[in-house]
């Protein structure tokens, strides 16, 4: 069987609140990624996937929990022991404008990582910039340039050749897409597709686009108020979702020659407040299968015996 390459266990991220009180951001997160595979994480807005993005690459550091790489464990090593373990999980943020430094050219916002890694002298990482440039569809030329110089579709790639430029293990994409045009995150979604193809990326890709996902996913893990409610194969999940929560979002996507939406087929209500969510299952005051142990104990992420191979399932009652 082959081992992770990057595995969370028990995750858990506290944020204080404002007027006093903890806000539980991640709850007991578990996840692994295989060599060259991709995750899709998706979720409503708010349900904690950026921050889970961020904590699992120890931006944020984890109130609990494990992060290992390489069955290495990396929450417990200090920063300057983690500095070369950040080589091998890079990240592309969700506003490629807002995560370029305006005051610097493109080589050097592609060549700095290099830099702060102490790799090559100054012309070799412009060089190895160049290069990485042009094998995403941009000119060596672009090195001069500023980022208000490109379109949204190219600062996309600007900052994916910067996450790229370490030559990273893991990729950790968050909504790389949402920001863009329609017509550029195709572009950018199969460029994604093939870098995984060409460097045997592993990546943990981060959406509330179902299509995309369904496009790039080997596996999908879905987050309801910072909890993982299900994991499963994409082709199984897309076929037969357990989890009432997916289903909802899954019944919520558009469909050609029937509208925009079914009527009624999405969750229902309201998110509830993480500062004090209910008991039980977080997903049981919106949930139609609902019963009264749903609102008295918090079912686990686990396999069921009913769930198809490699599924697992936060719920009761899953189909």
């Amino acid at each position: 069987m082959t081992e992770p390459l990057f595995a969370v266990d028990g995750l858990s991220k506290h944020f204080a609140a404002r007027g006093g009180g903890s806000l539980p951001a991640l709850v007991r997160v578990s996840f692994a990624i295989l060599p060259g595979e991709t995750l899709a994480l998706v979720g409503e807005s708010g349900c904690g996937k950026t921050t889970l993005a961020r904590t699992a690459a120890l931006l944020y550091r984890p109130d609990g929990g494990s992060v290992r790489l390489g069955g290495i464990e990396l929450t417990a090593l200090s920063q300057r022991a983690l500095k070369p373990f950040r080589r091998q999980i890079q990240l592309v943020f969700q506003d490629p404008f807002g995560s370029l430094n305006p005051r610097l050219t493109v080589g050097s916002i592609v060549a700095e990582p290099l830099a702060i890694h102490r790799i090559g002298n100054a012309a070799e990482r412009l060089a190895h910039a160049a290069a990485l440039l042009e094998s995403l569809g941009l000119e060596a030329a672009d090195l001069e340039r500023y980022p208000h110089e490109f379109s949204g579709g190219q600062r996309q790639r600007i900052a994916i050749a910067r996450a790229l430029v370490l030559e990273p293990k893991l990729l950790v994409a968050d909504e790389p897409l949402s920001a863009l045009d329609v017509s550029i995150q195709a572009q950018i979604l199969e460029l994604l597709r093939d870098l995984r193809r060409r460097l045997g990326l592993a990546m943990l890709f981060i959406s509330h686009d179902l299509a995309a996902v369904d496009r790039i996913a080997d596996r999908i893990a879905v987050m309801y108020l910072g909890r993982l409610v299900e994991l499963a194969p994409r082709e199984a999940l897309f076929a037969r979702p357990s989890h009432p929560y997916t289903q909802a979002l899954l019944a919520a996507l558009p469909r050609l020659g029937r509208g925009k939406r079914k009527p009624g087929t999405a969750p229902k209500g309201e998110v509830a407040n993480p500062l004090s969510p209910p008991s039980g299952c977080p997903f049981h005051p919106r949930c139609p299968k609902a019963q009264a142990l749903c609102a008295k104990l918090e079912p686990p992420l686990e396999a069921k015996p009913e769930a198809a191979a490699g599924r697992r399932v936060a719920c009761h009652f899953p189909d």
